[in-house]
């Protein structure tokens, strides 16, 4: 079949003076457009045959240089089917290219368009062309979970925006990054061929209250001068309600008090820790009786923490 003239760079977009890597990328996003098995769009077909005769020229250094030396000879419309930069064009079957071939160079065609689309199953159609069926794409959505659903896990129930939804079993400890897959919810296969698959990427939202670290949680415990230092037993607020802790006596700030299996589970089921760490605060404003007491205190206590430094 002849092929009429075009021009190769304004076919794939790109300037006279793009580098190979800039021919390559526009090449490849105008491929995953175009494609007959993807884009079943009137002239897409045509399209695809256009971009991929423009990249077969302009990804080889000396059809290039050819190309760009004879180039303004060539008139649109212009037969250049016979040319000596076109060897090797025949029989580009199962995707409609009527008996056009474009050699891309051993195996690089088949791993490139394997790349694109997946993974491919040819068979003989009933009139004797070569059809392909192919796995669909798989999908990755976000999925996001406070630290209560983490530690809870379950059945959730999520809406993607293309419209669907989902019922998730969200297993109790996922951590943050983990993906939850589920089979065959990915694109629709193309002729006969599986569905691929959705993947649902875990974000586990920041918590106003929790840091976590690995299975363990960290979190602040205010207490008064005189619960740090006479000693107390304090409510400690956890992902599943709360618990008490004793504060010993003489208890610095960022003193780490461990509450055992409060934090978040493994996936075997084991649960991690809960570290309080000591925070002491004073009143912002004193009464006249609480100044009188720090004052006293203050004339009594030889304690000073700075001795020393």
């Amino acid at each position: 079949m002849a092929v009429a003239f075009r021009d190769y760079y304004e076919s794939l977009g790109v300037s006279r003076d793009a580098s190979p890597e800039e021919i390559r990328r526009a090449y490849r996003a105008l491929a995953r457009k175009y494609h007959p098995d993807v884009n079943k769009e009137a002239g897409a077909e045509d399209r695809f045959k256009e971009i991929s005769e423009a990249y077969e020229v302009l990804r080889d250094p000396d059809k290039r240089a050819r190309y760009d030396q004879l180039g303004s000879t060539w008139r649109p419309g212009q037969d250049v089917s016979q040319d000596p930069g076109f060897g090797g064009f025949e029989g580009f079957r199962g995707f409609g290219a009527d008996g056009v071939r474009f050699d891309f160079g051993g195996d690089d065609f088949s791993d490139f368009f394997s790349g694109l689309f997946g993974s491919r199953t040819r068979s003989r159609g009933s009139n004797g062309s070569e059809r392909f069926s192919r796995r669909g794409a798989d999908h990755e959505a976000v999925l996001e979970l406070s630290l209560e659903e983490v530690a809870a896990g379950g059945k959730r129930r999520i809406s993607l925006a293309d419209g669907r939804d989902f019922e998730v079993n969200v297993p109790r400890g996922v951590r943050d990054g983990q993906r939850i897959r589920l089979s065959g919810e990915g694109e629709a296969g193309l002729d006969g061929g599986p569905s691929g698959d959705l993947f649902l990427r875990v974000r586990v939202r920041p918590h106003t209250r929790f840091r976590v670290d690995g299975r363990n949680l960290h979190t602040d415990l205010p207490v008064t001068p005189w619960e740090a230092a006479l000693g107390a037993t304090v409510e400690v607020r956890t992902l599943t309600g709360t618990a008490r802790v004793r504060v010993p006596a003489g208890s610095s700030s960022d003193r780490r008090l461990r509450l055992r299996g409060e934090g978040l589970p493994d996936a075997q089921g084991r649960q991690g820790d809960l570290y309080a760490i000591v925070k002491i605060r004073v009143p912002k404003s004193l009464s006249n009786q609480e100044r009188e007491l720090f004052e006293r205190l203050a004339a009594g206590s030889d304690f000073n923490p700075r001795k020393g430094r």
